[in-house]
């Protein structure tokens, strides 16, 4: 193995990163969040064949290996053990590490913006057929409210073309085969953003591609908006829909990039099981 693949393997934190930008271990915050996960703490000895996750140097104490973060934290041994030795190597989950562990972050952040997107979407689409159904009844107490809103901000009151009136005076004069679409459109877009995010949690291969897919589509209208009119929340979701992109096609190697499926899939072989567990390992 070369100096630099030696480097690459070191434990996650023990090295600063090369760049100004800061380098996330993402294994140092699940065991922040979560603990260490420590293996063969209840056992009553400790084998040769143990040695890659529990040492006992003689010195009355053990030092229990973290399988995520590889730190090695001194224990005493269990006053009432409650088994032999450490668990086998069969018997033993291995959590996720580098590149899946990151994947993993990632995705899942990207699923909670998808999980917003599904409740705002599913409450508009909700408020428009409530609106149809009983239109006639809601309008005199709907206007009422909205006067009383506008005037105490310092808008005008009584009916206008101008202001938050005027706004929801046209949404009253819009037809209900129109409005039954706007909530149909509404829901189907809600539908897709909650299977988005259920997708992206599970961490599933098609949940990515369909969300590269509903994610560019969505950056046409976007860009549309900001040459009308630029806002803050417009530049923080166009910005935040093409980090996904960037993302998903690189990180993620999407449609054949840098190898594909199958260049993800050597990634997380190589970051993951018992040899990538070994390599960091001092003698």
């Amino acid at each position: 193995m070369s100096t630099t693949e030696q480097r690459e393997r070191r434990p996650p934190g023990t090295e600063r990163p090369a760049r100004w930008m800061p380098r996330f271990h993402y294994e140092l915050i699940s065991c922040g969040l979560r603990g260490h996960m420590l293996v063969g703490m209840d056992a009553e000895r400790v084998r040769p064949e143990d040695e890659l996750l529990v040492r006992e140097p003689g010195d009355g104490l053990r030092w229990h290996r973290c399988v995520r973060c590889d730190a090695w934290v001194p224990m005493a041994k269990p006053i009432e053990p409650t088994r032999p030795h450490p668990p086998d190597r069969d018997q033993i989950q291995l959590p996720l590490r580098g590149r899946p562990l990151r994947d993993l972050y990632v995705l899942r952040l990207i699923a909670i913006d998808r999980i917003v997107h599904f409740v705002v979407l599913a409450a508009l689409a909700v408020g428009v057929v409530v609106f149809i159904s009983d239109r006639a009844a809601i309008g005199p107490t709907f206007y009422r409210v909205l006067d009383a809103i506008q005037g105490g901000v310092g808008g005008p009151n009584g009916m206008g073309d101008s202001g938050i009136l005027g706004e929801a005076e046209k949404a009253f004069t819009i037809s209900s085969t129109t409005l039954w679409v706007i909530a149909g459109a509404l829901a189907l877009y809600a539908v897709l953003e909650g299977v988005e995010a259920i997708g992206l949690w599970r961490c599933r291969r098609w949940a990515e591609y369909l969300t590269f897919v509903a994610t560019t589509l969505l950056l046409v209208p976007e860009v549309y908006e900001l040459l009308g009119t630029i806002t803050p929340t417009k530049i923080v979701a166009l910005v935040v829909n093409l980090a996904v992109v960037a993302y998903l096609l690189v990180a993620k190697r999407l449609f054949g990039l840098r190898g594909g499926g199958r260049a993800v899939a050597a990634e997380h072989a190589e970051d993951t099981g018992w040899q990538a567990l070994r390599m960091p390992t001092p003698a």
